[in-house]
C-alpha cells in the first residue's frame, strides 16, 4: 500500500513496527478473523483477544526491558506477506480519534518516512490513501486508536464522527 513511498527492503531490515515494549503495546495491530485464523494455522501457539469486532494478540505483562513481537513475525519477516492487517499495511500512518474527529497521524519511530518532507507525506495521503483509510475505518472502527500525544496529525477527516 505504501510501496510508492516506502522501500520494502528498508522495512524488512528494520521491523520496529513489529516489536512492542510495555509503553507501546497499545499500538498492536487489529487482526480480522481471517488473518487471525491464518496466523493460528501457521503458529498455533499464538494467542489473541477479541476486541471491538477484531482481534489483538495477547501479550503478557512486560517488564521494563521486556519486548513482545507480533506472532506473525519470524526471522525471515512477516508470515502474512501481502495479507497483512490493514494497520500494518498503512504503517507508519495511524488513524486516531482526536477530540471526536478522525485524523491520520504518523509514528515518529519510522525514520524512513518520518524524516521525509511534510508535503510528501500529506501529498501521498491526498492522492487517495486518506480516502482508503477513512473508508476502511468506516467498516472497521476497531482500527481507530485514541489519540496518543506525540503523533503529529497530518490530515483530519472532513466529516465529524
Amino acid at each position: 500500500m505504501l510501496k510508492k513511498i516506502l522501500d520494502s527492503s528498508s522495512c524488512a531490515e528494520c521491523r520496529l513496527c513489529c516489536v512492542f515494549d510495555r509503553y507501546d503495546i497499545w499500538e498492536t495491530p487489529v487482526f480480522t478473523e481471517n488473518i487471525r485464523d491464518r496466523i493460528l494455522e501457521l503458529k498455533p501457539e499464538a494467542e489473541f483477544i477479541a476486541k471491538d469486532g477484531g482481534y489483538i494478540f495477547k501479550a503478557d505483562e512486560l517488564s521494563e526491558e521486556g519486548l513482545f513481537s507480533c506472532p506473525a513475525l519470524t526471522e525471515n519477516g512477516c508470515i502474512l506477506g501481502d495479507g497483512k492487517p490493514f494497520d500494518c499495511r498503512i504503517w507508519p500512518y495511524r488513524i486516531m480519534n482526536v477530540n471526536g474527529r478522525r485524523a491520520i497521524t504518523i509514528a515518529s519511530i519510522c525514520s524512513e518516512l518520518y524524516n521525509r518532507p511534510l508535503s510528501q507525506l500529506v501529498g501521498f495521503l491526498e492522492n487517495g490513501l486518506a480516502d482508503e483509510i477513512f473508508s476502511y475505518a468506516d467498516n472497521h472502527p476497531e482500527i481507530v486508536k485514541p489519540y496518543y500525544e506525540g503523533y503529529p496529525v497530518l490530515l483530519f477527516e472532513k466529516k465529524f464522527l
